[in-house]
């Protein structure tokens, strides 16, 4: 009796165990549901375009040159300002401003842009170099420091007038010992042709014999008259006459 009642207990734990699991949900669970794809990744980003510039000289005079050079990097278009415009991702230009100027070289690419800067100085060329001073030859000094000495009418006596002249004169050619040189006697215009040679040949002597009282050598020193046939001066005034009443001194040779 004790065990059929056990056998009932038994029985009855077993039907309640199962009515508690069937009520509960006391079954297999479902398989969880498969994780969400990951979102699609982030394409990476573009690359920054870079560029540089650089002039070559940096200073140059006025009307001088320089030579642009550029690089640029990631850019799809490049450009230079001051007027040059587009231009090829690398490459050099020359050029001449006339006033100091900076150039601004502008990169652009999918990855945003870029520039760059070079500055050409320009100064003011050096004014030129004062031309070489020209030494006069010794035929120009000869004409510009013998100078002729005159003479009263119908005279052929050294002037006091012209003694200082005469010493100037000797001066020069004493700083010149290689210059051999003509004393020309000249007349005015009155008096006969004859007369007159005469005339111009004792004025040329007395200059010779002065200058030779200078330490002039006499064989440095040739004379000649040509009376009035070579007048200075035209004209039949007393001071176109005294022009023409001298002596001349011409270079002869050194």
């Amino acid at each position: 009796m004790i065990l059929k009642r056990q056998h009932l207990n038994s029985v009855s734990f077993v039907l309640a165990l199962f009515l508690v699991c069937f009520s509960s949900g006391c079954k297999k669970k479902a398989p969880a549901p498969p994780p969400p794809p990951p979102p699609p990744a982030t394409p990476a980003p573009k690359p920054a375009p870079t560029v540089t510039i650089s002039a070559s000289p940096s200073s140059i005079e006025r009307g001088q040159s320089s030579v642009l050079a550029w690089q640029a990097i990631n850019a799809t278009n490049v450009s230079i300002d001051q007027g040059i415009g587009d231009v090829s991702t690398s490459g050099s230009r020359t050029v001449s401003p006339n006033a100091s100027t900076t150039y601004t070289i502008a990169a652009k690419g999918e990855g945003g842009t870029a520039t760059a800067t070079a500055r050409i100085t320009v100064t003011a060329a050096p004014p030129p170099p004062p031309p070489a001073p020209v030494n006069p030859s010794v035929e120009e000094l000869f004409q510009e420091k013998v100078r002729d000495i005159y003479f009263d009418y119908d005279k052929s006596d050294i002037r006091d007038d012209a003694k200082p002249v005469l010493a100037a004169n000797s001066e020069f050619l004493k700083q010149n010992p290689s210059i051999k040189f003509t004393i020309e006697g000249h007349c005015d215009e009155r008096g006969s042709e004859e007369y007159n040679i005469g005339l111009g040949d004792r004025r040329a002597t007395a200059g010779k014999e002065y200058l030779v009282t200078w330490g002039i050598s006499a064989d440095r020193i040739n004379t000649i008259s040509y009376g009035k046939e070579r007048p200075q001066c035209t004209e039949k005034t007393e001071e176109c006459y005294q022009k023409n009443r001298r002596c001349h001194f011409v270079m002869a040779g050194h």
